[in-house]
């Protein structure tokens, strides 16, 4: 058994690396979350997975069927083939997937056992990989989040985004990373949360969306615009307004999202009011809370908004675009003025409809009910009694 306090809580797959130093070769990416809740992000090739797999069966010959199949619970892994293609590795993720989700759900004596924990801690290849100066820099190939998204669908390496510090931020715990005004990064996932991954050289971890800026312009060509039709959503911590443009709500409120921000704050609709809204705070109505949902609220918080960072430093003369929250509120009652409007003749031609079906049906003849013809008489002395009979005839 491993370390009795330590444990590893997920492991999700993000995809795999092409590097070619010293020679090309394939890396799978995994975001490793522990039990203090630090993330970590290492690599690892198939090969020394498939060795560790087979370790882990003689390890637990009982629970890998060795003994008896009917007893075996630690899940299948197919061998490497001879040469490891780009769409044998592609093809690979939904399985290496499947495995580490299920292989982490077994009982603890295998799912805390020393052998898996030592295979996931960070080595010194995680934090800086080995690299040569004129080497061509590793294609990144993010899994996409869609799982049944078949191979043949992926045409290319994802490239990340490279993206520029605008200010000095300070990390504030052990998952993120702080970044210098000047400093480039490239964004390995961009959470609706306003928390970006990054990695920067040797570091890696979460860094708010509103201390980074595009390279080639102030815009996000990635924003949605405003949709004033709204989408409903329940608040799952309340928040007072710190600012005027802000919003406070309080735990268990419906309100209708109208404009989503890569920031993660929010532009969100109570009643005829808008405001700026922290989006961890908030969960799609109809939707499950999830234990992953309930300890990402738990340990972190929400953003910084990038109108309270001091000090920037932007490459880029214009400011971003940005709608006040007047012209919001203006569209806003535009749009449901509009929408009762629409409502009210849809009430009134479905109302009309019924009155005019209803005269139609007055003014048509009514039609008479039909006789039955009488019946013959061989046909009733057929239905009676012999007693009956005799008095008929």
């Amino acid at each position: 058994m491993g370390d009795q306090g330590a444990y590893i809580r997920h492991i999700e797959l993000l995809g795999f690396e092409k590097r070619f130093f010293p020679s090309q070769h394939y890396v799978y990416m995994f975001l490793v979350k522990w039990h203090d809740l630090t993330e970590k992000v290492v690599y690892r090739k198939f090969t020394e997975i498939y060795e560790f797999h087979k370790a882990l069966k003689e390890m637990f010959p009982i629970e890998s069927g060795d003994i008896n199949v009917e007893n075996r619970i630690i899940p299948h892994l197919p061998a490497p083939k001879w040469f490891d293609s780009q769409r044998s590795t592609q093809n690979r993720q939904n399985t290496l997937s499947e495995y580490f989700s299920a292989l982490i759900n077994l009982p603890r004596k295998i799912s805390r056992c020393e052998h898996i924990l030592s295979f996931f801690k960070v080595r010194p290849d995680d934090l800086n990989p080995p690299t040569a100066g004129q080497i061509k820099k590793p294609e990144t190939y993010l899994m996409p989040k869609d799982s049944k998204k078949i191979a043949e669908d992926i045409t290319g390496p994802i490239i990340l985004q490279t993206y520029r510090a605008i200010a000095d931020y300070e990390k504030s715990s052990s998952t993120e990373m702080g970044v210098k005004a000047g400093d480039t990064v490239d964004v390995v996932e961009k959470s609706e949360t306003g928390w970006w991954f990054c990695q920067q050289k040797n570091k890696r971890g979460w860094v708010p969306a509103a201390y980074m800026e595009p390279m080639d312009g102030p815009d996000e060509s990635e924003e949605q615009e405003p949709n004033y039709a709204g989408e409903l959503h329940v608040v799952r911590r309340g928040y007072m307004a710190a600012q005027e443009d802000e919003i406070s709500l309080k735990e268990g409120e419906t309100i209708e999202v109208i404009h989503k921000l890569l920031d993660g704050w929010w532009v969100v609709r109570k009643d005829e009011a808008t405001g700026y809204y922290p989006s961890m705070y908030l969960q799609k109505a109809g939707e499950e809370k999830t234990p992953e949902n309930n300890n990402q609220l738990r340990n972190k918080v929400a953003p910084p908004r990038r109108s309270t960072i001091r000090n920037i430093k932007s490459i880029h003369n214009q400011n971003r675009k940005q709608i006040s929250q007047e012209t919001y509120r203006r569209n806003s009652v535009k749009y449901m003025q509009s929408r009762k409007k629409l409502r009210g003749n849809n009430l009134l031609n479905k109302g009309s409809a019924i009155l005019e079906k209803d005269e139609r049906e007055e003014k048509a003849p009514k039609a008479q009910p039909a006789i039955p013809p009488r019946p013959s008489k061989d046909l009733i002395l057929t239905r009676c009694s012999e007693s009956t009979k005799s008095k008929i005839k």
